[in-house]
């Protein structure tokens, strides 16, 4: 078997994101925008939630939105898209792929489902074009303009998969003013980051930008399995982005051509043999963060390649403008990892460390894979009280995915190794979905705006799988089984929302929405013999808040409470005992909670925000049940055929609580800026599986952050030299397991030091 193929650049958008607090891009920013605005107020965050630009403490949804430097506090040196974890009000991120693949929460709503063609209920749309495979969504965040995070379903506007929200990436745009910038920065573990990106006019109509990233990390955890001990062995990467721009500026016509490129080259996440003590969910006190026990670490990568191109043309004719953006994204990936964790396993001479029932060494590929997007809207530019949006969408996407299985112990002569093919499974799927959909915004008084959306979405899936060679023979399975399905379905969806501004700083609003999900296969049939498929979900949701500027433009405090049902939940019943995925719907699963947003400027040198969220989620099916663990302590109540009743539980990496809160401090000094910069995160515990258990449930999640630095300008450069720390007081937490063999887990970043060094040019 050949590793994919490999392209030569790298798109990502990745872990630059988010200042992680809600939009603190603090008044120096404003008042280079508006010399009239007050040193010491808030800036006025522009965003583009509902697809025009408005401003965020007018929209009747629940945004956070996020710009300015404060986004280094999150990104230095290396970090992937999963640093968005807790920073966000009702957001967590999560992956069992590492750097790629990650896995978005919002309020409690998302998919634990690892295989590669999962779908998940929180969309994520970079540059107005939405990600649709999880391999896309990992691309790293570089250069990016402003992030927004819509919490509750958006399927009006956004479409069908985003019953629980949306994250949204915009990057810098092209523009006749010379920019450029440069940042170079290396931390701990030999971590190494370099950004950029250059920007300027080419013709009076013309102008260009190029962002580029890269990022390396020397391996770091030895190996020692006996008989397979060596040295710096896992841990590292080697990840390149690019982003290539070309905007064009007519009288009445833009046009704006994006290409984008990734290529990472490094190694899966450390999967780690009974991590957890049994019978708690504690760590082996004899775990060390730079040592693992493989017998397969040697042949352990992740190769990712993802290119997209997209075409935005938009056309202004006065009281309307069309807009048009043609859109074609593709990912390649080979990852092959130690599941297990271990060495050895049951019927070997050794095994360790503890228990290992079975050796799990396989490769999840996607050699071919193609999405391309279409939407077509015109939207309305009249000066009295109605205004609207209509347009379609189309959506196409084809997709192989490749599943394979290897015994670890056994000689594979061909590539004069250890770890023959024992097994391998493909799926190929077809998505064919379009849309048609209106917004219709009505100025009922000066302070009363009613705003009312419809969509119609049409979903089809044509899905195939065969398993030509099976890895567990013993069980009676037969090498050949196939299987397919062909889901198919409809929605309506639809939101009602009114925004009433009760004073020049206090916006009241409320809304009710409705989405859908559309309908989901899982084929891995490669430990298993049954093509499951997941019928549409849809959601009902109402929440209502205020949004408010206080002490004459010094703080900001936006608050929400909501209230959710969801039909039919698709939910992935992950590994248990028989190591094979299953799609299952719930009956209904119901949410309520709050979030808090608020930002401070405490004086001229002192700046603060601090966020707060509050999730309940519950399941409610009486005759909904999965299978458990193989090793662990089961806290659910077990029917008659071992399976656990789900009724009552809360959802898999679903925190009850998230906060976040951040303090800046800046003082002139010697012609420059003085400045220092702390975090802190918190997420409550979690659950790793539908069932419960006293193993896979994870702490909470409490993580510090520092960074203090200098900034100076010199001529028309500017520059800054800083110094920072993730993890501070180095808080070891599990955020992971594998439940079918052992208690194996995976474990959060640990500390992170770094300086980094950047220059502005002008």
């Amino acid at each position: 078997m050949k590793a994919m193929k490999r392209s030569t650049l790298a798109t990502l958008i990745n872990a630059t994101l988010f200042s992680a607090v809600a939009g603190t891009s603090f008044s120096s920013i404003a008042a280079e925008n508006d010399t009239s605005a007050k040193s010491n107020q808030l800036e006025v965050i522009q965003i583009t939630a509902r697809k025009r630009v408005e401003n965020a403490q007018e929209v009747p949804v629940s945004v956070s939105a996020l710009q300015g430097d404060n986004l280094d506090a999150y990104s230095s040196a290396g970090m992937d898209i999963r640093f968005m974890n807790a920073k966000i009000p009702s957001l967590s991120v999560e992956s069992s792929f590492g750097r790629t693949f990650p896995r978005f929460y919002v309020r409690g709503l998302g998919n634990t489902d690892f295989d590669l063609n999962a779908s998940q209920p929180v969309s994520l749309v970079v540059d107005e074009v939405v990600q649709e495979n999880p391999i896309l969504k990992g691309f790293p965040v570089f250069d990016i303009e402003r992030v927004e995070v819509l919490r509750g379903p958006q399927g009006t506007l956004f479409g069908r998969n985003t019953p629980a929200g949306l994250v949204k990436f915009d990057s810098v745009k092209p523009s006749q003013e010379f920019d450029a910038y440069g940042a170079l920065s290396y931390g701990s573990k030999g971590s190494t980051d370099f950004e950029g990106a250059f920007g300027t006019g080419l013709t009076d109509r013309i102008s260009t930008r190029v962002s580029v990233l890269w990022q390396d990390k020397e391996d770091y955890i030895d190996v020692k399995a006996p008989g397979f001990e060596k040295e710096n062995s896992l841990g590292g990467y080697s990840e390149k982005a690019a982003r290539v721009q070309f905007l064009y500026e007519g009288d009445d016509f833009t046009g704006l051509l994006n290409y984008h490129v990734r290529d990472l080259d490094g190694r899966p996440i450390a999967f780690r043999a009974n991590l957890i003590e049994a019978g708690t969910n504690n760590i082996n006190p004899l775990y060390d963060n730079d040592v693992v026990y493989h017998d397969a670490a040697s042949r352990a990568t992740q190769q990712v390649d993802t290119q997209g191109l997209s075409l935005k043309l938009e056309w202004d004719l006065k009281e309307h403008t069309v807009t048009s953006i043609t859109a074609w994204e593709s990912a390649e990936i080979y990852s092959r990892a130690d599941v297990d964790g271990g060495y050895g396993n049951a019927f070997a001479p050794s095994m360790g460390p503890g228990v290992i029932p079975f050796s799990s060494e396989t490769a999840d590929v996607i050699p071919d894979h193609d999405q391309l997007t279409q939407e077509l809207r015109l939207s309305s530019n009249f000066s009295g009280d109605v205004n609207y949006q209509v347009g379609v969408f189309l959506f196409d996407e084809d997709l192989t995915i490749e599943s394979y299985s290897f015994d670890t112990g056994a000689y594979d002569a061909a590539n004069s190794n250890f770890g023959l093919q024992n097994g391998y499974a493909v799926q190929d799927q077809s998505t064919s979905a379009w849309a048609v959909f209106g917004s219709l915004d009505y100025t009922l008084t000066d302070d009363l705006k009613i705003t009312a959306g419809l969509r119609y979405s049409d979903d089809d899936k044509e899905f195939y799988a065969k398993r030509t060679k099976t890895p567990v023979p013993f069980t009676g399975a037969s090498d050949f089984k196939e299987g397919s399905a062909n889901p198919s379905d409809s929605h309506v969806s639809w939101d009602l929302s009114a925004a009433y501004k009760y004073s020049d700083d206090i916006n009241l609003f409320a809304r009710i929405a409705n989405g859908f999900r559309a309908p989901s296969v899982q084929g891995r049939i490669l430990f298993g013999d049954e093509v499951t498929v997941a019928e549409s979900e849809t959601i009902n949701s109402i929440e209502a808040g205020i949004k408010s500027d206080v002490l004459d433009g010094q703080g900001r405090v936006n608050a929400t409470v909501f209230y959710f049902q969801m039909n039919d939940q698709q939910l992935t019943a992950v590994g248990g005992g028989a190591n094979f995925n299953r799609l299952i719907n719930a009956d209904k699963t119901t949410g309520y909670g709050f979030e808090l947003d608020t930002e401070w400027v405490l004086t001229d040198e002192l700046n603060a925000t601090f966020n707060l969220s509050y999730n309940n989620t519950e399941l409610s099916d009486n005759d909904l049940a999965v299978q458990v663990c193989a090793q662990c302590t089961v806290t659910n109540p077990v029917n008659s055929a071992g399976l656990a009743v789900l009724d009552g539980n809360s959802l898999p990496h679903a925190p009850e609580w998230i906060s976040n809160a951040t303090l800046r401090y800046s003082k002139e000094l010697e012609g420059g800026e003085f400045f220092v910069y702390g975090d802190v995160s918190y997420r409550s515990e979690i659950n790793f599986f539908l069932y419960e258990s006293v193993e896979f449930k994870g702490d909470a999640l409490f993580e510090t952050g520092v960074r203090a630095g200098y900034a100076w300008a010199e001529g028309d450069n500017e520059y800054e030299a800083s110094v920072f720390v993730r993890n501070l007081f180095d808080e070891q937490t599990v955020i992971g397991g594998v439940d079918f063999n052992n208690n194996t887990g995976m474990l959060n970043e640990e500390r992170f030091v770094g300086a980094e060094f950047k220059v502005r040019f002008f």
